[in-house]
């Protein structure tokens, strides 16, 4: 379905976390001394990202080579939605230090969920992956790029290391298991989204899917009820439209399964009745 389509995608955009990347942003020791190195680090926080931008903007034209400023000022220009400013910004990053795992990350994400060019967050991701081998964060955000560009097997590899590394990531058992139901494997679906819900009972992406394969499934009664608690704390107009037609669904099996026991009890007795005049009954 395209719409379930559309909100997994939504759903596979908020794992990237981009405006905490400010908490690793260090800085020179020079740098640490400016006040509003601290403050425009503060405003981040508080997600006031036009205050911020001002402030570290000032501190360019004496700190033009350091990297992390040019990471923060790229992350509140992300927040604003100047993804060219930011491009300018995070490549800065990259220029002065190729390795640097949060910008290439930041890049990522802007290939991934802004350009839509899969294969270049797959470079991206698997730069990153390679750079912190132990980030759990960084084999999630390569497992949803590589399901992104259609990959599902290496996506599942990715996403299952994930798990591995920190056993409690209910965002990676959520997309796994949104992996495994366009796999067709609603098992193994049913049994990572509700892995994630008891990591995170309100995770609404675990919460949808789970609705995905209870419908696959043709449980319609379950997948209204799970449904239902979805719209309880996302009262989204989509949720609402498949909601009725969960219950439309739901009422057609019911009434098939009637007719169905009405027609095959009047063959019954239609032969009931064959059978006696045959004896002379």
């Amino acid at each position: 379905m395209e719409i379930a389509s559309r909100l997994r995608g939504a759903s596979f955009a908020a794992i990237l976390a981009v405006g905490l990347f400010f908490v690793t942003a260090q800085g020179g020791a020079s740098l640490l001394k400016e006040s509003d190195w601290q403050q425009g680090k503060a405003f981040l926080a508080e997600g006031k990202a036009r205050e911020a931008r001002d402030l570290l903007e000032k501190l360019l034209q004496r700190y033009s080579e350091e990297p992390d400023l040019h990471l923060l000022l790229g992350i509140a220009a992300l927040r604003l939605r100047e993804i060219q400013a930011a491009e300018i910004h995070i490549n800065r990053v990259l220029g002065l230090e190729p390795d640097h795992a949060e910008a290439r990350t930041l890049l990522g994400w802007i290939h991934l969920e802004i350009k839509k060019d899969y294969p270049a967050a797959v470079r991206e991701y698997t730069r990153v992956v390679a750079l912190r081998p132990g980030s759990a964060e960084a084999y999630n955000n390569l497992g949803v790029a590589l399901k992104k560009q259609g990959e599902l097997d290496r996506a599942i590899a990715s996403l299952s290391r994930a798990v591995e590394l920190r056993g409690n990531y209910g965002e990676a058992l959520s997309n796994r298991g949104w992996v495994f139901l366009e796999q067709k494997k609603y098992r193994e679906a049913r049994a990572d989204f509700e892995a994630s819900l008891t990591i995170n009972p309100k995770d609404e992406g675990a919460l949808y899917g789970l609705t995905q394969v209870l419908r696959a499934e043709r449980d319609y009664s379950g997948a209204e009820k799970v449904l239902s608690r979805v719209i309880s704390q996302s009262p989204n107009f989509v949720y609402w439209l498949e909601w009725v037609q969960l219950k439309l669904v739901h009422y057609y099996w019911i009434l098939l399964m009637v007719a169905a026991a009405l027609f095959l009890h009047a063959r019954y007795n239609k032969a009931r009745t064959l059978r006696r005049e045959s004896h002379g009954g």
